[in-house]
């Protein structure tokens, strides 16, 4: 693939899954070092990436973010740069910088959205409006409309528009996906996941004002579940139940709207047999447990006519035990950090990179015309028309959670609608 031209790459985002730097400082979580920003320094050492730039909404953060890549990237892995052109310049403030820094890119350029939910469809639409290839992080948009808006200019200028379900490229999750079409038809599917409460100060910028637990977690779970019933059932109605009472308390103190835990019901109709329907619970918290031992609690069980499937991510029969910290389960196949016996990185091979290098490799064969960007729908990736079911679930949760009532969720012609 050397005849393939490397890629310009704007990170919109300056938080804790692109730098690991959040607002109090390094963060604290399993992402300490971050994914995107790491992935995509790598990516330009492998020389599949040419220039990269970097976007917030504070300038004045960088000082303190580029100090931070330097001492735990740079100065940890070999021949790493962590250098990058930084939005908006010179300390300011500005909320729609990411426009000044696309505005400066150039079409078949890419951007990798990193930012609070609400914002996503705005900097998405932005972008491919400009002929820029997009990967968006989970979920790609708030409302079912929006998706549907990113999907027809996705298609309309051309350009691929991943969301990055990091989920779909775990090895776990793509096997099970691939055993659970031999389990017959579709009956149950219970998802859990979960993060500890110390998360609400990581969020708290925006935890329930721009979004939810729901949107922000369960995204994942929803989305395995529709990628294993693709083409075999769809939903059809969604109902949702949430738990309250701690992320508003003290020491938290989050806005007076904000759920703890919440529950997503949704009925699913097969596609091939009138006679069998199927039921998914999907659940999200970010109030679990401080000192679990694990980050992101997450397990889910499937069953169909033939059989079933039952998978713990959380404990992957890894544990280590440490005096002061008691013990904690560590996932190395998502992003491995320790370097490799040249000093390198080596964490090529996690499903964390390799969500975001599938995508640079999609928008590089794209400007090299070996593909096209729907060629990548038939592939089971997680493109923007292949997550819209994901995204037509989540808004019927929210909805049923503020009008207090069943959502429905149909086709007409080519296009998801809510009623």
């Amino acid at each position: 693939m050397s005849d393939l031209n490397e890629l310009n790459v704007l990170m919109c985002g300056t938080g804790e899954y692109t730098t690991g730097w959040t607002g109090s400082g390094a963060s604290t979580s399993d992402k300490k070092i971050g994914v995107v920003g790491l992935t995509l320094f790598d990516l330009r050492r492998l020389g599949k990436i040419g220039k990269l730039g970097m976007v917030g909404v504070n300038g004045g953060k960088f000082p303190a973010i580029r100090q931070h890549l330097q001492e735990n990237i740079e100065n940890v892995y070999k021949d790493m740069d962590t250098s990058f052109e930084e939005y908006p310049k010179e300390g300011n403030i500005d909320p729609e910088a990411y426009k000044d820094a696309i505005d400066k890119m150039s079409p078949g350029d890419a951007i990798i959205v990193f930012t609070p939910d609400s914002t996503h469809h705005p900097i998405s639409l932005y972008a491919i409006e400009r002929g820029i290839h997009v990967l968006v992080t989970k979920p790609a948009t708030k409302l079912l409309s929006h998706h549907n808006e990113l999907i027809a200019a996705a298609r309309k200028h051309n350009v691929v528009c991943f969301v990055e379900h990091h989920k779909r490229f775990d090895p776990v999750y793509s096997d099970a996906k691939v055993r659970a079409q031999a389990l017959g038809e579709f009956n149950f599917f219970n998802a859990w996941m979960s993060q500890p409460k110390s998360q609400l100060e990581t969020f708290r910028a925006w935890a329930g004002k721009d979004s939810d637990i729901s949107y922000y977690l369960s995204s994942h779970h929803i989305d395995i579940c529709c990628w294993i019933l693709q083409d075999k059932a769809v939903p059809t109605r969604v109902v949702a139940s949430a738990a309250t009472g701690i992320a508003t308390g003290e020491p938290y103190n989050c806005v007076p709207q904000t759920e703890d835990t919440i529950t997503l019901l949704v009925d699913w109709q097969s596609i091939q047999s009138p006679g069998h329907k199927g039921t998914a619970v999907y659940t999200a918290s970010w109030t679990a447990p401080l000192k679990a031992g694990i980050h992101s609690a997450q397990h889910w069980y499937y069953m169909g006519s033939k059989g079933d499937i039952n998978v713990d991510q959380a404990h992957r029969g890894y544990d280590i035990t440490v005096d002061e910290t008691g013990k904690t389960w560590y996932n190395p196949f998502y992003m491995k950090y320790s370097p490799s016996e040249t000093g390198h990185f080596d964490g090529q091979r996690g499903y964390g990179y390799i969500s975001i290098e599938k995508f640079i490799d999609a928008a590089r064969e794209v400007n090299a015309g070996v593909a096209k960007p729907s060629d990548y729908d038939g592939y089971g990736y997680p493109t923007i028309t292949n997550t819209v079911l994901t995204t037509a679930i989540l808004n019927a949760g929210r909805i049923s959670l503020d009008e207090k009532r069943a959502v429905g969720i149909k086709k007409i012609g080519d296009k998801w609608i809510l009623e």
